[in-house]
């Protein structure tokens, strides 16, 4: 099965099993156990790469069939890991499900204990009954792989841990940044006359905000904890946060999985969801559903973060959504002049911050 298989990140040589089972952990951002996985290729390129728990749920594969009809899928690598009980009637669903579609099964492989078994290959020469050693470590593809930057985590709960909040120290310095940031628009609100007017400047101010830390960010800086918190306040609002999901672009990950980690759990869900779409749009799926489970955490209502988890959920490109965004000068067009129900998202925050004490005045 020899083939070069392109990836957002790298052009990896796939020249047998064990190199299919040595590049899934980078596709999919981690070492895998009792999974599916499902590769869809188009022209030599990973057009889809898919994962299922196992065993699996009912109707868990629903998805799959619109996908590899959309993306125009011409075959697919099927990977199993865990014994053959929970793994072979996955396989089996996932292979009948192609078939029906018309769509190749290049491979289909069991991995389990150091070892595999393909369900295509039944020469013992080749594809032993004891099944076929394989270590994806000491692989040559691993090495290509990590020579591209890319990063297989030793699990999924490794790959959460790359967004758990920051603790210690820094956690603490946030609080009283984002304490202060607070206590200073709640303060500028109680004295505005007029609440549409300081609608209007805090969406003009938090819309430079946006831009300016991009740049920061861009720069190779990184803002500083008020600022950071600052921010968090202006993402609140929904015409400020949707001007950075509209100046998207594949180098703004870094800035919103800092945020992600960074800001106080009220303010994460903006900045994780933002972090959900940029990592989808890089085809980083598995990091993006962590974002939108740590957003939902939070706020199981948050809207952004619910249109993004069912788009993943039912396996759907980026493109389609991406395509359909609006530009910033839409984005003005349509909504307007700002006015002080925007700012309605904002209000909670402001009146009963969670977990948010009182600045500290420094010991003299």
């Amino acid at each position: 099965m020899p083939m070069s298989v392109n990836t957002s990140a790298a052009r990896l040589t796939l020249a047998s099993p064990a190199d299919v089972l040595a590049a899934v952990p980078y596709l999919v951002g981690f070492h895998p156990s009792a999974s599916l996985i499902v590769l869809g290729i188009v022209q030599n390129q990973v057009q889809l790469a898919a994962r299922w728990n196992l065993p699996l749920p009912s109707q868990a594969l629903l998805p799959l069939e619109p996908a590899l009809t959309r993306e125009r899928i011409e075959e697919v690598i099927l990977i199993g890991y865990g014994d053959g009980p929970q793994v072979t009637p996955a396989i089996d669903q996932a292979g009948q499900l192609a078939a029906r579609l018309g769509v190749q099964v290049g491979e289909a492989l069991r991995c389990h204990g150091g070892r595999y078994w393909s369900y295509v290959c039944d020469l013992a020469q080749c594809c032993p009954p004891e099944g076929t050693p394989y270590d994806p470590a000491t692989s040559r593809v691993a090495a290509e792989a990590t020579v591209h930057g890319m990063v297989a985590l030793p699990d999924r709960a490794a790959l959460e841990g790359t967004l758990s909040p920051l603790t210690g120290p820094v956690r603490l310095s946030m609080r009283n940044a984002t304490a202060t940031a607070v206590a200073a628009v709640r303060s500028r609100f109680a004295k505005a006359a007029d609440p549409d007017r300081f609608a209007r400047e805090f969406v003009t101010q938090g819309l430079v905000r946006v831009r300016a830390a991009l740049a920061v960010h861009a720069a190779g800086g990184r803002l500083d904890d008020a600022e950071a918190a600052r921010l968090g306040l202006d993402l609140a609002v929904i015409r400020v946060r949707d001007e950075a999901w509209t100046l998207m672009d594949d180098s703004h990950a870094g800035l919103w999985r800092d945020l992600t980690r960074r800001l106080e759990p009220p303010f994460v869900p903006a900045v994780a969801s933002l972090l959900a779409m940029s990592s989808w749009r890089t085809g980083d799926s598995v990091l993006a559903v962590i974002a939108l489970e740590r957003a939902l955490a939070i706020d199981p209502s948050y809207s952004m973060a619910n249109l993004l988890m069912h788009a993943l959920q039912n396996l759907l490109a980026p493109t389609l959504l991406a395509d359909r965004l609006p530009t910033p000068a839409d984005l003005e067009r349509t909504m307007g002049i700002p006015r002080a129900s925007w700012l309605l998202p904002l209000f909670p925050l402001l009146d009963d911050p969670p977990d948010i004490p009182a600045p500290r005045t420094p010991a003299l």
